[in-house]
C-alpha cells in the first residue's frame, strides 16, 4: 500500500510523535509546513509570506499532497482552508470558518438560531475616543468583558468593571491588537464577507455581557454534513480568578446540561455551514439560573485536551482530525484507555512579573513521572525567562508548566497533582528597573 502524505502546518516533535502512534499511522508519512517557532514562539504572524512559502514548499514536493492539516488556533486554523482551496484537499470553507473565527460575525450567526444562548454583545473600535459611551449606547454597562474580534487564547482579554477598567485595557489594545489585527484582515480579503462583517474588521474589539459558572468545552466534528460531538471537557479556574487551574475529563456536568450542549452544538455548526473539519465550542453552564451559555467556537481540536482522550479513551482526538483530512469518517473509541479520569494542569504564578532563576532539572522532572505514572510535564519557562515576555499568557498570571496526569477518581487526581506540584521546585527574582 502507497503511504499517505500528510502535512502538517507548525509540526513540532510533541505533536509528531503523538500522530506517530494513531492508529493506521504505519501508513501514512506526516511532513512539516512551516517552521513550528514560527507559530508556537512569536507575536508576529507575516501570514501572505507564510502561505507563500507553504505552497512552495508543497508544490516542490515529489510526491502526492494527499492531506493538510493543523492543530493551532491563529495563524494556522486560518491559513488551512486557503492552502486546501489551492491543492484540491479537503477541509472547510474559509467563510464558514470565518463565521466561527470572527467572534461578530460568529454571534451574529448565532444570535439566528439560537440566541437565548449566547450574551448581549456589541462590536466598537479601540482607537474611538468614545467607544465607552457607544457601548453604552448599544446596551451594554459595567461589568462586561472585552477582546479583540480574533484573538489567540486569553490574549488581550478583559473584564470591565468601571472606566477606569476600560481605559487601561484600550491602552493595551492600541499598543497590541495589530499583530493580529493585519494578518487577520490579510484572511478576510479572500473571503466573501456581508458587509455588516466586513464593516467590523480585525481591528475592532467586542464587548459582551459578564457571563459564567461550570465551564467546558464540547470537542467534535464535522463529517459530509453531519454534526458528531465525541467528548466533553470541563475546564476548571483557581478560586477568585479567570485564569485556569486544569481541564478534567470526562465532564461531570449533569447528563441533561450535556445533552441540551450537543443539541445547541449540532444547530450551530450546521447553521454555520462548517463541514469535513473538527471543532470545538465552549460553554458555561449557570447552575443558579440553570441556564446555559456558548462562549466560542473554535476551528481544531484541542491540543490540550489530546493526552486526556488518549488518557480515558485509549486514542488521542488528533485521530479526528487525521481521519478528516484524508475523507475518512473518524472512529474514536470510548473508555478505552488507561485512568478514568484526567487532567491537564497548569502551574502558575501570580506576580506582576519577574525573571526565572531556577527550573526543576531534566532529572527531577524524570523522578516525578515516575512516582506519578501516566504523567507528563512540559515546562514553559527556562533560566532567565522573563516572566512578563512569556507569550499565549493570560493577562491574569503565568503558566509555568503544564501538567498532563491520569487517575481512577477526580479526588485522587487533585491529589495527585497537589503532591506533585509541592516538589517543582520554581525559582524568581525581581526584575531590576
Amino acid at each position: 500500500m502507497d503511504h499517505r502524505n500528510i502535512f502538517v502546518v507548525g509540526l513540532n516533535s510533541f505533536n509528531r510523535e503523538r500522530l506517530e502512534q494513531l492508529r493506521g499511522a504505519r501508513n501514512y508519512r506526516f511532513h512539516g509546513v512551516i517552521e513550528p517557532e514560527e507559530v508556537y514562539e512569536t507575536d508576529f504572524f507575516p501570514i501572505e509570506d507564510m502561505l507563500s512559502r507553504a505552497e512552495a514548499q508543497l508544490r516542490a514536493f515529489e510526491g502526492p499532497v494527499d492531506a493538510i492539516a493543523g492543530y493551532m488556533d491563529f495563524p494556522v486554523s486560518t491559513m488551512l482552508p486557503l492552502l486546501c482551496e489551492r491543492f484540491g484537499t479537503r477541509t472547510t470553507s474559509l467563510e464558514s470558518l470565518l463565521k466561527c473565527e470572527h467572534k461578530y460575525w460568529s454571534r451574529l450567526a448565532q444570535r439566528e438560531v439560537i440566541g437565548n444562548y449566547i450574551p448581549r454583545f456589541t462590536a466598537f473600535d479601540p482607537f474611538d475616543d468614545r467607544a465607552l459611551s457607544r457601548i453604552g449606547e448599544g446596551g451594554l454597562y459595567f461589568p462586561f468583558f472585552i477582546k479583540p474580534i480574533k484573538s489567540s487564547g486569553s490574549r488581550l482579554g478583559f473584564r470591565i468593571d468601571n472606566p477606569e477598567d476600560f481605559t487601561a485595557a484600550v491602552k493595551r489594545l492600541r499598543e497590541d491588537i495589530g499583530l493580529i489585527s493585519e494578518p487577520f484582515n490579510y484572511v478576510l480579503d479572500q473571503a466573501n464577507l456581508p458587509q455588516t462583517v466586513r464593516d467590523v474588521d480585525g481591528g475592532y474589539c467586542m464587548a459582551e455581557e459578564i457571563i459564567g459558572g461550570w465551564q467546558c468545552t464540547v470537542e467534535g466534528y464535522v463529517y459530509q454534513g453531519k454534526v458528531v460531538p465525541y467528548g466533553i471537557v470541563d475546564s476548571i479556574r483557581y478560586p477568585h480568578v479567570l485564569s485556569f487551574f486544569y481541564y478534567r475529563y470526562p465532564s461531570r456536568l449533569p447528563e441533561y446540561i450535556q445533552d441540551k450542549m450537543r443539541e445547541l452544538t449540532d444547530t450551530i455548526m450546521t447553521h454555520i455551514g462548517y463541514d469535513n473539519a473538527a471543532f470545538n465550542v465552549e460553554y458555561f453552564w449557570d447552575e443558579v439560573q440553570n441556564r446555559i451559555w456558548l462562549l466560542e467556537i473554535n476551528t481544531r481540536i484541542s491540543q490540550s485536551h489530546c493526552d486526556l482522550f488518549e488518557k480515558v479513551d485509549g486514542v488521542s482526538n488528533q485521530q479526528v482530525t487525521v481521519d478528516l483530512v484524508l475523507g475518512k469518517l473518524p472512529d474514536m473509541p470510548s473508555r478505552h484507555g488507561e485512568f478514568e479520569v484526567a487532567g491537564k494542569f497548569f502551574y502558575r504564578v501570580f506576580f506582576v512579573d519577574a525573571v526565572v532563576t531556577r527550573v526543576p532539572s531534566e532529572e527531577e522532572i524524570a523522578a516525578l513521572q515516575q512516582e506519578f505514572p501516566g504523567t507528563l510535564i512540559a515546562l514553559q519557562v527556562e533560566v532567565g525567562s522573563k516572566l512578563s515576555a512569556l507569550l499565549e499568557q493570560d493577562s491574569y498570571s503565568f503558566a509555568l508548566a503544564y501538567i498532563w496526569m491520569g487517575a481512577d477518581s477526580d479526588e485522587a487526581l487533585e491529589d495527585n497533582y497537589r503532591r506533585l506540584a509541592d516538589k517543582l521546585l520554581f525559582e524568581f527574582e525581581d526584575v531590576v528597573g
